[in-house]
């Protein structure tokens, strides 16, 4: 029994690794402050996410399990130099846990959405391990910023 768990865990933890959340989908918040997630997000998303502000005015949101990894991750660096405590703050301090309910909508908090700017127009983008949300007009310019800029990028990283 103990060798059959350990497999369960060991496949599991692969593919939480393995799985990676890509697509770029526009949604609405409706007056609520619910939006619906992707329908092809939602089966790895479980019925609970943890939502968190992002880097560049967007919000990230995490399956729980990921958000543990990542937590502990930033959990370890929340006493180390200036700009390691502020990210920790950042993204951890103002983490919410928000369910998914039947019709595969989440409530967005009202913090949320103002730290990220939030209209009725959304943009819900896969991104690896967590999902991005934007307000559609910030998306827009930001993409169209790293498009113009996509080739020296790759210059700079040796790609």
């Amino acid at each position: 029994m103990k060798c059959e768990m350990g497999m369960v865990a060991y496949f599991a933890r692969i593919r939480l690794l393995i799985f990676m959340f890509i697509g770029e989908y526009l949604h609405t918040l409706d007056p609520k402050n619910r939006v619906s997630l992707p329908a092809k997000f939602r089966k790895d998303l479980g019925r609970a996410v943890v939502i968190t502000r992002g880097l560049d005015r967007c919000l990230f949101i995490y399956p729980k399990k990921a958000w543990a990894k990542e937590a502990e991750s930033r959990a370890v660096h929340a006493g180390g130099t200036a700009a390691a405590r502020g990210l920790a703050r950042l993204f951890l301090a103002g983490a919410m846990e928000a369910e998914v309910d039947s019709a595969g909508r989440i409530l967005i908090p009202d913090h949320l959405k103002s730290f990220a700017g939030l209209n009725s127009k959304t943009v819900i983008a896969g991104v690896a391990s967590r999902i991005e949300m934007w307000d559609e007009a910030a998306w827009k310019k930001y993409t169209a910023s790293i498009e113009r800029d996509a080739d020296a990028f790759a210059e700079q990283l040796g790609n």
